[in-house]
């Protein structure tokens, strides 16, 4: 017998997570039409917003797991409805009937113990950065590099880090990091439902940079950035933030930095879900791109506003995606369109993901993977 929420449950949870806009919807399938996932198996999401209408969520079901957030439907429903807040709010039903996917219920209780979604040691938090020139942030220093969970534990992220801090100290920065202080900003475990869990690191989290004196902070991932700069504010605190690519856009700007070696690549730039319809930043990383001598920017085929999800945002990084359904392999196969020699990107979720289906495509002798401030250091490089 299938587990499914009661009726006036349901209807209430979905109003009490700002989920309400679904009364709005008529049917019109624009949002089914629109979903990414659409490119690669059937999912129909008007068919969710319909059974919410009637109280009717089947939490045995793999298809309340499978919105990736990417807010593709948002911009295009006729009638506004937030479908990624419908469905944060099906999935809020989802964890207080403990009907979530093992492999992700593995990473939520990871978050709640040692502040990570790996299962890494707290105690492990800052050693990506023990081989470079960084300091631990204290009160009056300048800027606070979070470098989010990912690029912290997991080794093939960790360049995304460590490109910003050699960035940093060429430029002769005031930075430094938490360490062990910091947690996982709770974006992603938001839009996969566990409300609570987002609030509890929240809070460490700004307790952590109120107590340290935190005034700006620069995000390596799209992800805290949307975080700190959109969701934390509702626990009555603002903190200047900006992400990594809008850092260097402004230094360029601003002719304190400037990129002298010639790359000579025809690179391809795929756009982050969060740092774009999230937060409309798209000019940024491009501008950073075009000031590197040598460098050819060409577009993919679904580009900024239309940018194709990789697929690893609201929980989805921590579930098994068959192979043949992975969005990052279409993106992969757009860039070898386009004669791309290099894909570059600006979120950790999208690094691992695309370069998980650029090694099982056995496409990495024709296609290199890398994050914009990767580029800018080689191209700074004597």
């Amino acid at each position: 017998m299938k587990a499914v929420a009661p009726f006036k449950e349901a209807i209430d949870t979905v109003i009490e997570a700002g989920g309400d806009a679904f009364k709005l919807c008529y049917q019109c399938g624009v949002c089914s039409g629109s979903c990414p996932w659409n490119l690669v198996r059937t999912f129909l999401p008007r068919k969710l917003i319909r059974e919410t209408q009637f109280g009717l969520v089947d939490l045995e079901s793999d298809e309340i797991w499978r919105c990736v957030g990417c807010r593709t439907c948002v911009q295009r429903c006729p009638r506004g409805v937030e479908l990624v807040d419908i469905m944060r709010a099906i999935r809020r039903i989802a964890v207080e009937w403990r009907a979530v996917p093992a492999s992700l219920r593995t990473a939520m209780t990871s978050m709640g113990t040692v502040g990570n979604p790996w299962g890494e040691a707290r105690e492990k938090r800052a050693d990506w950065a023990k081989d470079l020139d960084v300091k631990t942030f204290t009160k009056g220093t300048e800027l606070l590099l979070f470098p989010c969970c990912t690029p912290a534990y997991d080794p093939r992220a960790r360049v995304m880090a460590t490109s910003v801090v050699k960035i940093l100290n060429a430029m002769g920065a005031d930075f430094g990091i938490l360490g062990v202080e910091e947690s996982c900003c709770g974006e992603s475990v938001r839009k996969a439902g566990d409300e609570a869990l987002f609030q509890s690191l929240a809070r460490d989290n700004i307790t952590a940079f109120v107590e340290n004196g935190v005034k700006k902070i620069l995000t390596v991932s799209p992800h805290c950035y949307n975080s700190f700069k959109k969701e934390y504010p509702e626990f009555g605190l603002e903190f200047e933030v900006i992400h990594s690519t809008q850092y260097l856009a402004e230094l360029i700007e601003q002719g304190r930095l400037k990129p002298t070696k010639e790359l000579n690549k025809r690179v391809a730039y795929h756009d982050s879900c969060c740092l774009g319809r999230y937060n409309d930043i798209y000019d940024e990383p491009r501008e950073v791109l075009k000031s590197i001598p040598g460098i050819e920017l060409v577009e993919l085929p679904d580009s900024r506003e239309e940018s194709l999800c990789c697929g690893g945002c609201a929980g989805r990084l921590w579930l098994e995606t068959p192979k043949e359904e992975r969005l990052s392999d279409i993106r992969i196969e757009q860039a070898l369109e386009v004669g791309a020699d290099v894909l570059a990107l600006s979120c950790p979720y999208c690094f691992l993901n695309l370069e998980d289906s650029l090694l099982t495509m056995g496409k990495g002798d024709v296609l290199e993977l890398k994050d914009v401030t990767q580029l800018v250091v080689e191209a700074i490089q004597e």
